[in-house]
């Protein structure tokens, strides 16, 4: 496309001509390659052994000022936290390079060589031996000088935010770390990482609706899968004995504060162990991720301290209540959330009521690190009954700052028991809850030939990161969450 026919501001149209100007002295401004010797940030913690070491070093990263005076100029150059100070002086790299690099605008990528040295002021500096023009930007950074602070731009256009706020740059590296960490401490302790189905002919393992798509060839249609669960218990019964996925998991669901459709979660299995066993692995987890045992998040302190503390679903409802919800029916269910002025919003199921009571009336209030226990069975379809509590089955969530990261069972691995549950949700989808599981009778086939006593966990890492890096919303931990379509 010509230039002249693109709607260019004036500060583009300069940049434009710029690079125009350095292709007629025969500068190639997109480079194929550069080789750094070191990071800007060797280079500080390093300096002692290059401050006036005659040692000749290059670093490659993006011009974010410049001051030009007669045959001198100083540029600021930053690769991607760290920034130096580059001294390129015109006897010294030669007129061309000089009259090139004065053609240099703020946001091209520059490689730089030269050897290190202290400004009589104490700024780190590179005394410039040769400079060049790696890629020319053509369009200039945003609010250069302040950071971007608009949210919808750095949401839209992560590339930009993370030029402009090195907050952001940290808040993704810290994400990788947690992810590694969480992944080292399950492959130390035996864990077996692995890969399911994305596409999958039926959809389980969470109350969600799905996102449809068709194969062409077989000519069926297929679904992004919601949870990973059912196929790695079928691991487990294959004689996995543990195994985990980091998982990315697809809910065609509302987008709020702690929700994207597209999301991501650690799932692990472990044979022969329970929901109590898998209580202690959650808090060893977290002894690791956070080392200090303490954190702060939305000004509140949140002490991660062993052992969490233990919350029963149906007491704690009537302790901040006053009503037992035990042993209601439906329509009784409904009365008590209309006297609690909770807006059901469409829930009609009495597990679907007792969960909005729930986290309306005591999920908001635990900040601390809790496992509430004890939930109802009629929303835990895959969770085994409780061993000595009626009505209940061996379940934990935990919540931290009012916020859900996580669920584990006591592992449903009677066949028998797991078909009549998923009969029921067959007949609350039918009765109109679109998020009620679909009847998967392979899954239920593998169980047929005997799943060991199993113990599950989910970990919303979403979540987890926005705790600890305190930030408010999934979209500041997600690189590019889903957005609804420009204006």
């Amino acid at each position: 496309m010509e230039q002249n026919n693109i709607d260019l501001n004036v500060l583009e149209k300069q940049m434009v001509e710029n690079l125009k100007k350095l292709r007629e002295m025969g500068i190639e401004p997109y480079k194929y390659s550069f080789s750094p010797t070191h990071s800007v940030r060797e280079l500080i913690e390093k300096k002692e052994e290059f401050v006036d070491k005659e040692i000749e070093i290059s670093i490659a990263g993006r011009m974010m000022s410049e001051r030009a005076h007669g045959k001198v100029m100083f540029i600021d150059v930053k690769d991607e936290i760290e920034k130096i100070q580059v001294y390129v002086k015109k006897d010294i790299v030669g007129e061309q390079k000089y009259l090139a690099a004065k053609l240099f605008d703020i946001g091209d990528i520059v490689g730089v060589k030269g050897k290190l040295f202290m400004t009589h002021s104490g700024e780190l500096t590179i005394a410039a031996t040769d400079i060049d023009i790696l890629s020319k930007a053509l369009k200039p950074l945003p609010e250069k000088f302040h950071g971007l602070k608009d949210v919808e731009v750095r949401y839209r256009k992560r590339y930009l935010d993370l030029i402009a706020n090195d907050e952001s740059k940290l808040v993704f590296r810290r994400r990788t770390e947690i992810i590694s960490s969480i992944r080292r401490f399950l492959s130390e302790r035996g864990y077996l990482e692995v890969e399911t189905p994305i596409l999958q002919p039926i959809y389980g393992g969470a109350f969600a609706q799905p996102f449809v798509t068709h194969h062409n060839t077989h000519d069926m249609e297929l679904y992004l899968r919601i949870a990973n669960e059912l196929y790695l218990k079928r691991l487990i019964v294959g004689g996995i004995n543990r195994v985990f996925e980091f998982a990315k998991d697809f809910r065609n669901e509302g987008i709020d504060r702690t929700h994207n459709p597209e999301f991501t979660q650690v799932e692990f299995y472990q044979a022969y162990a329970d929901y109590n066993d898998m209580m202690n692995i959650v808090e060893e987890i977290f002894d690791i991720l956070v080392p200090g045992k303490k954190i702060v998040y939305a000004d509140k302190e949140i002490d991660f301290t062993r052992p969490w503390k233990r919350v029963d679903f149906f007491k704690s409802i009537e302790e901040k209540t006053g009503f037992d919800v035990r042993n209601k029916n439906t329509d009784e269910l409904k009365d008590i959330a209309k006297r609690l002025n909770i807006d059901l919003d469409g829930k009609k199921t009495y597990g679907k009521i007792l969960d909005e009571i729930f986290s309306e009336k005591v999920q908001k209030d635990l900040i601390n690190p809790s496992f509430v226990i004890n939930h109802p069975l009629e929303i835990s379809p895959l969770a085994r009954k409780h061993r000595e509590i009626d009505g209940v089955v061996e379940r934990f969530e935990p919540i931290i700052a009012g916020m859900e990261v996580g669920n584990s069972f006591s592992e449903l691995n009677d066949p028998l028991d797991q078909r009549e549950r998923f009969m029921k949700q067959v007949e609350e989808r039918q009765q109109g809850d679109a998020e009620a599981f679909q009847m998967d009778e392979d899954f239920i086939d593998s169980l047929m030939y005997g799943m060991p006593p199993t113990g599950g966990v989910g970990l919303g890492i979403d979540r987890i990161v926005m705790l600890l890096t305190n930030q408010h919303t999934i979209r500041d931990v997600v690189l590019f969450p889903l957005l609804k379509k420009e204006k």
